[in-house]
């Protein structure tokens, strides 16, 4: 059984990085231990914690560790990646020499209510996990556009055929993940 991680880089109630990513993990087998990460209590992160870390860096870098594999979703902020979720990632890095990140099999997805899904926000996590030593699953490449019409007002998928691209895309994942 492969323990996967979900990180959602939206930490707004109702958010559609949070619909797009219960759609992925609807493609993951059946006895997947999923755990979502919850990225929205962190304290930014300083490197004057590394040597008495607050609570709650302890019990996420925890969390990281325990999963096999990371599935990312995050929306477009700025033509980037948002604020939480970069902290995320830096928080679960350090200290220098103790990234927990590194190794893990990950997907990275990105949505936009606009046309171009996310597409810069995606390239700029894919940086990020480059340098964290993770290797990224390269296909397909999950820009999710126009979000705000293919879900529903709590932030779930509801149009099929994303549904069952995102969920296939779940599959592959869990495929490229055991290769690990």
């Amino acid at each position: 059984m492969t323990k996967f991680g979900v990180v959602v880089g939206s930490i707004r109630e109702n958010s559609y990085s949070a619909g797009v990513a219960n759609a992925i993990v609807a493609g993951l087998p059946s006895d997947a231990e999923v755990t979502f990460l919850n990225i929205a209590d962190l304290p930014l992160y300083n490197q004057d914690y590394d040597e008495n870390s607050p609570e709650a860096y302890t019990k996420f870098r925890e969390e990281v560790a325990s999963q096999d594999a990371i599935i990312f979703v995050t929306p477009e902020h700025n033509r980037s990646i948002p604020a939480a979720l970069k902290n995320a990632l830096d928080v679960a890095s350090r200290p220098w020499g103790e990234n927990l990140w590194a190794g893990k099999p990950a997907l990275v997805a990105s949505q936009s209510i606009s046309g171009m899904g996310g597409m810069l926000a995606n390239h700029v996590l894919r940086h990020s996990l480059v340098f964290l030593d993770m290797p990224a699953m390269a296909q397909p490449e999950l820009y999710i556009g126009s979000t705000a019409d293919l879900a529903d007002d709590k932030g779930q998928i509801t149009n099929e055929d994303t549904k069952a691209f995102l969920a296939n895309a779940g599959k592959q994942f869990a495929e490229f993940a055991a290769r690990f």
